[in-house]
This record gives C-alpha cells, structure tokens and sequence, in this order.
C-alpha cells in the first residue's frame, strides 16, 4: 500500500463515474472442482490451468526503459465458499520482519497486495500475504476515507499460508523466491452488498513490494501495469472475469 497520507494528498472527491470506467484488462478465475489446500505450496491440480499474470512494472517507469529486476505471478480460482490467489515471486531476498497478522506489511518487508472493489461501488479491500504466512485486511467505504483508524480494524477469515525457496530475514545469502496462497470468503464480500458472482461486475489489482539487498531500491511491480504506481488509483484495476464451471454453461 502507498502510505496513506500521501495518497490523501494526492486523491480529490470522486464522484460515481469514477467507479464504472472500464478497464481495458481481464483477469480469469478458474472454477475449482475441490477446495484449494491453503499451503503455500501451490501444487494443487487447479494452479496447471489458471491463466496466470506477470507483474510489471508501472507504464510510466517502463516508458522511461526502467526494467524489471525480479519477475513475479498471480493466478486466480474459486468455488462456492471462496475466491482463491496463488502468487509466484522471483526473489533473491526474501524479508518480511513482522510476526503479527493485521499489520502495515509494506513497512516491514516483502508482500503480496491483493485488492479487490465492486465495480459500481466506492468500497473496497487491500488483502496482504507475507512470504511468512501473515496476513492482514483493510477495508475502505471510499477512497475518500483512505487512512482513517476505522480502515484498518476491519475483521476478516482471510485464509493465508505461504514458502520460501531460501531462508527468511538472512541477508547474507542469496534466496530464489517465495510462493503463497490466499483464500478470500465470499461471504464476507456479499455481506458489504454485492456478492461476487459471474453476473456482477468486480475490479482486482495486484501490487508487490520487494525487499531485496540486491536491489538498489524497494522494488514495486504489479498487474495490471498501471499509468503510475499508485496502487490505490481504482479506476485502473483489471476486470475480475469468473470462468463460469460446466454446470453453469449448460444452464
């Protein structure tokens, strides 16, 4: 997440239109037969079909020839009871220096971002997995309202486990990477009033900070590419597209 008095800075009042743009990208969530085992080790069956995303840099840094220096994925799956992320990260420093959930993750080291909006609606979700299986959920009623205490208690079941292919928090070695899963409730999405469902149109992104002794600065790439990195510019996310199963296509 971008530190959100700057975001406060630099956001004005929005107004309905501002929820309903289209989005020029699509990401697919795969229908998934049996529930996805919540590891981290991203071995279930449903992750060799799910369509996966590289994360980019921003357009305005790529433009500048800026080049990304560890690649990173995301795929997506769901069933009845959950809408499920697999992430996939390049990473030869793999660091995250908070043990508690619920937690301003981007301060302490590496994470995955994962945020999810109806898009006819002002609210939306920052979801987070650390490469040490913590997780945090924010919800905001607005952008708006972005930064108040109130965003930041927002109780959730999230689901999160997650790998590291290397050690954790060592510096003097070199890691290749980490991997982790999320599984979102469904529920707690429709409880705010729109369920996600194949009939309701909803917007994802996903940010990533890196960490890395390797690198020359934090490093923050995302899907899809957006104009600038502002992870919060909402009006840019994907269009989250729900493969509908076979029951449902030969309704």
């Amino acid at each position: 997440m971008i530190i959100w008095f700057t975001m406060l800075c630099l956001f004005q009042a929005t107004t309905q239109r501002d929820f309903v743009d289209a989005s020029p990208h699509e990401i697919y969530a795969v229908w998934a037969e049996q529930p996805v085992t919540i590891d981290g080790a991203l071995d279930d069956p449903i992750w060799q079909i799910a369509t996966s995303y590289s994360l980019e840099l921003s357009q305005d840094r790529s433009d500048k020839g800026a080049t990304l220096h560890e690649d990173g994925s995301v795929k997506f799956a769901y069933d009845q009871d959950y809408l499920y992320a697999a992430f996939h990260f390049s990473d030869s420093d793999v660091v995250q220096e908070s043990e508690k959930d619920q937690q301003h993750h981007y301060k302490t080291g590496d994470v995955a971002e994962l945020f999810l909006k109806p898009a006819n609606t002002s609210w939306y979700w920052e979801l987070y997995a650390t490469p040490n299986g913590k997780r945090t959920a924010f919800f905001f009623p607005g952008r708006g309202r972005l930064g108040l205490p109130s965003c930041f208690e927002y109780q959730s079941n999230l689901r999160v486990a997650a790998e590291v292919q290397g050690s954790l928090n060592d510096w003097r070695d070199r890691d290749e990477g980490w991997t982790a899963e999320m599984a979102i409730p469904l529920a707690e999405l429709a409880a705010m009033g729109v369920p996600l469902t194949a009939d309701q149109p909803w917007r994802v992104f996903i940010g990533r900070y890196n960490y890395s002794r390797y690198l020359s600065r934090v490093e923050l790439s995302m899907s899809p590419p957006l104009p600038v990195t502002d992870y919060h510019a909402i009006e840019k996310y994907a269009s989250l597209i729900l493969d509908q199963h076979e029951t449902d296509r030969s309704n």
